[in-house]
């Protein structure tokens, strides 16, 4: 790290893609044009919302590949907010609710609607409270004074991955044969893996605690 680079925050999501070039375009420009933080933040609960209504009401060909797209640029959101906050100088007081809620809001939207698109609703529901969960264990770790813990199988942009995936697939599917079997592989693995990941990181926070 060179002297004019901000220090990494010790509680930081570990992305690779920060030092992508096309990411640090997007977020000095984002910088530059005056665009706060936290709207970039909020922003990714519209994208949520967008790919949530398609997967529960259009399960099928073009929408899926939108809702796809939506869980793409909800990424891409997270990803730029912190940027601009951290990289731009732009952090404000409000900054730590703002990186979580809509987070966890957008997760919730995506899950759900995924539950809704393959009329397995509670398996949706229990796929979103489990991906809750690991984000409060993860911040729970950090309340009693140990680094967070962002480990997965199933973190947040493992979640998205798959729902892509299965949105990229059922599109095809739904063409070929009508069925939704890519969208329930993905419901049942981020449900499952979210499961698995409150358990890992569970264990971890226990093995640190007794170390100390």
């Amino acid at each position: 790290m060179t002297a004019t680079e901000p220090a990494e925050p010790a509680n930081r999501r570990p992305l690779t893609s920060r030092s992508a070039g096309w990411a640090r375009f997007l977020a000095g420009a984002l910088a530059r044009s005056g665009v706060a933080p936290n709207t970039i933040s909020v922003i990714s609960i519209l994208f949520g919302i967008a790919g949530a209504y398609l997967l529960a009401c259009y399960p099928v060909g073009l929408p899926l590949i939108a809702a796809a797209a939506c869980a793409q640029l909800r990424l891409l959101c997270n990803l730029l907010d912190g940027m601009v906050a951290i990289e731009g100088k732009r952090q404000s007081a409000t900054g730590a609710l703002f990186n979580e809620i809509p987070d966890r809001v957008a997760d919730t939207l995506f899950i759900v609607g995924l539950g809704y698109a393959v009329q397995a609703p509670v398996l949706g529901w229990f796929g979103a409270l489990a991906a809750a969960v690991t984000a409060y264990i993860r911040v729970l770790g950090g309340s009693l004074g140990l680094p967070q813990d962002f480990r997965g199988p199933m973190a947040k942009q493992q979640r998205m991955a798959v729902l892509t995936g299965g949105c990229a697939l059922g599109a095809v599917e739904s063409y070929v044969n009508g069925t939704h079997w890519a969208l329930t592989a993905a419901a049942w693995i981020i449900a499952a893996g979210s499961a698995v990941t409150c358990a890992t990181r569970t264990v971890a926070i226990a093995r640190r605690l007794k170390e100390r």
